[in-house]
């Protein structure tokens, strides 16, 4: 499976983005796919996933602010991002792995990132 994110940019705190993560490479199942960032000088962090049957996860950070979702025909991830925070600035990784429980807990593809800068 390949996956390529596309939708960064800058906005003011409070603001919204949608970000979009093309999938390819698979016929029939769908992966489990997924969310993460990385702010300079800190490791990857999970943001968000949703399972083959649907099942959607969160970190606390971004619960009740970030919805993912799903386009089975048109095989695309999305993840909106709504009353941004600066510390939500980072690169964020598109992957497609292994869920359990709605989670990623397996990542065997990413894409190249997308930077999201939010500004206070």
């Amino acid at each position: 499976v390949q996956v390529a994110e596309s939708g960064g940019g800058s906005v003011q705190a409070g603001g919204s983005l949608r970000l979009s993560c093309a999938a390819s490479g698979y016929t029939y199942t769908r992966p489990c796919m997924g969310w993460f960032r990385q702010a300079p000088g800190k490791e990857h962090e999970f943001v968000s996933s949703i399972s083959t049957d649907g099942t959607t996860s969160y970190a606390d950070s971004v619960k009740g602010r970030f919805t993912v979702s799903q386009d089975n025909a048109k095989k695309t991830l999305y993840l909106q991002m709504d009353s941004l925070k600066p510390e939500d600035t980072a690169m964020y990784f598109c992957a497609a792995g292994r869920c359990g429980s709605g989670r990623m807990y397996y990542v065997n593809s990413w894409g190249q990132g997308t930077q999201v800068t939010v500004s206070s």
